[in-house]
């Protein structure tokens, strides 16, 4: 996708990205996180490693487009190949996990995360392998399919994720979910309690004992409850919302949309990345 010469004369200030590349402002974050190589090929001799900025710029390219890694090459932005190999360096270095930690953080510090209330709920993809944490949708006919469990403060900043598959009962996914809490929690005091809403999908016992287990105290609705109290309570204020817009922010993301990675910790890795746009982007750094 190119982007034209008016649109650039119109949006000069754009801090996201420039015809879906990674930005100066992303990139002066995002290079101190990378491993450090030489920049000579391995076996000698050879041609020089690409760059990591341009390496960089196709894992974008791919993540908010979706195309395949492959096809990338025909862009001129990287070879395919190229940009794959190293996002799985990249992948392994946990990169994309702690350039989301980054991001969290530089949001708690220009915004303030959110901590009395904080919301998780999971979501389904289509998945076409047969990979680990895949498994039969059962809103798809039983297709290939993958969830994320996400966890969110009060103004639907990602904090906390994790992937299974698509048949995974979303209370099974608690504990993991917030132990992935990617920032330092504030301990919950009597006079500063951190409230978890949660949907009739998590009204187990079980789950009432983790939320307990992690200090949070937990708001789990059954069906048509929460309607029914605030058309009593006018003017009562819904909190869980924010983790579904979330996912919806997800999914602007295209490679995300379908689990194309057979390796579920490249598709967590994708799905980091995307964690960590929304961060920054919340935080009033990046658009």
């Amino acid at each position: 996708v190119k982007t034209t010469e008016r649109t650039r004369k119109r949006t000069p200030n754009n801090k996201t990205t420039t015809g879906f590349r990674v930005s100066d402002e992303l990139w002066a974050v995002l290079q101190p996180l990378l491993p450090v190589h030489e920049n000579r090929h391995r076996f000698g001799g050879g041609r020089p490693r690409k760059p990591d900025r341009v390496c960089a710029d196709g894992i974008f390219y791919v993540l908010r487009t979706g195309c395949q890694w492959k096809a990338l090459s025909e862009t001129g932005i990287c070879p395919g190949s190229t940009a794959h190999d190293r996002f799985q360096e990249w992948v392994q270095a946990d990169v994309f996990l702690h350039l989301w930690g980054a991001g969290v953080e530089c949001f708690d510090e220009l915004q303030g995360i959110d901590w009395n209330w904080v919301s998780m709920d999971g979501a389904m993809t289509k998945g076409h392998w047969a990979g680990k944490k895949i498994g039969p949708n059962p809103t798809d006919r039983g297709k290939a399919g993958a969830k994320r469990s996400l966890l969110t403060d009060g103004q639907g900043i990602p904090l906390g994720l994790t992937v299974a598959g698509a048949n995974r009962n979303d209370m099974k996914l608690v504990r993991a979910t917030l132990e992935s809490i990617v920032v330092e929690r504030p301990v919950p005091t009597p006079d500063a309690l951190q409230h978890l809403c949660l949907d009739k999908g998590y009204d187990f016992q079980e789950v009432r004992d983790i939320v307990a287990e992690f200090g949070f105290t937990a708001h789990i609705r059954a069906r048509g409850e929460e309607a029914q109290e605030l058309k009593r309570e006018a003017g009562k204020r819904a909190r869980r919302w924010v983790v579904e817009r979330t996912h919806s922010w997800m999914n602007r993301f295209r490679r995300i949309l379908i689990r194309w990675e057979k390796k579920p910790e490249n598709y967590l890795a994708m799905l980091h990345f995307v964690c960590a746009l929304i961060a920054f982007r919340s935080a009033g750094l990046f658009g």
